[in-house]
């Protein structure tokens, strides 16, 4: 035998030998449990915010277009200047329907609403034609007036003259009635009833702005607050109305 294989052969049993002993190692040692099998889970997901202070609720916030005026003072001039202006609207409206009445051809004393008579006993009041004569309609086209007391002649006679009503002429009947016959309406005189009516819708528009100015000056109000939101809305709301009343009687009248 050559001297290479047997040293290959003593490899060999050396190596043999080398597993053996481990094999009885391994069997001599007690066997481990096996480990549970676990099941990973995700812990929940946190949103942090950088927060300076504590948080707030959002649940309160009212939005700028649905806020109403707090300040007593500042509310207070707001219910004032509403009174002024829905006064003013509501005196055009009737002067309206007047006109309307007016272009239809119908003759009633609401025609004459409009008429104010000073008297020189109490020259600061206005007077109704109403407190001082009686107002009636004769042969449909007529007012007959008869007054209360006769001295007060003159006057009811010169508020006629300066009523600015389209038509409206008085003539004496006798010492206590004045007569005012009304035309059948014209195209004309329509036009003109419109005519007459529009001055005064300007003149609303302009007592309206006027009292939207003095409530600001007045309440001096800061910039992009509330109230002056608030009181602008108002004035919106009650010049849209002379114009809502205007363009219903254009429509009434025909005219352009």
């Amino acid at each position: 035998m050559s001297l290479s294989r047997a040293l290959s052969l003593r490899y060999i049993s050396h190596s043999r030998a080398r597993v053996a002993q481990r094999t009885l190692l391994l069997a001599s040692q007690p066997a481990l449990a096996p480990r549970p099998a676990t099941t990973a889970t995700a812990a929940p997901s946190q949103r942090f915010y950088a927060t300076k202070g504590k948080t707030k609720s959002t649940a309160s916030i009212v939005p700028g277009s649905k806020m109403k005026i707090q300040d007593p003072d500042a509310l207070k001039e707001y219910q004032k200047a509403e009174g002024v202006m829905k006064t003013a609207v509501e005196w055009f409206r009737k002067e309206c329907a007047g006109y309307e009445t007016r272009a239809s051809g119908r003759v009633t004393p609401a025609i004459l609403s409009p008429v104010r008579v000073r008297l020189p006993s109490d020259p600061e009041t206005e007077y109704a034609l109403e407190a001082l004569a009686t107002v009636g309609v004769r042969e449909g086209s007529t007012f007959l007036i008869t007054l209360f007391e006769e001295q007060n002649m003159k006057h009811v006679e010169s508020a006629l003259h300066t009523c600015g009503i389209p038509g409206v002429v008085p003539h004496k009947h006798d010492a206590q009635t004045i007569k005012v016959s009304i035309p059948k309406p014209t195209v004309e005189s329509r036009h003109a009833l419109y005519t007459a009516a529009k001055k005064k819708a300007e003149e609303i528009r302009t007592q309206v702005r006027k009292q939207h100015s003095a409530s600001l000056k007045r309440g001096k109000f800061e910039k992009h607050s509330i109230e002056l939101e608030e009181f602008q809305k108002l004035t919106d709301k009650y010049i849209a109305e002379v114009d809502t009343v205007l363009k219903a009687l254009q429509k009434a009248t025909g005219a352009k």
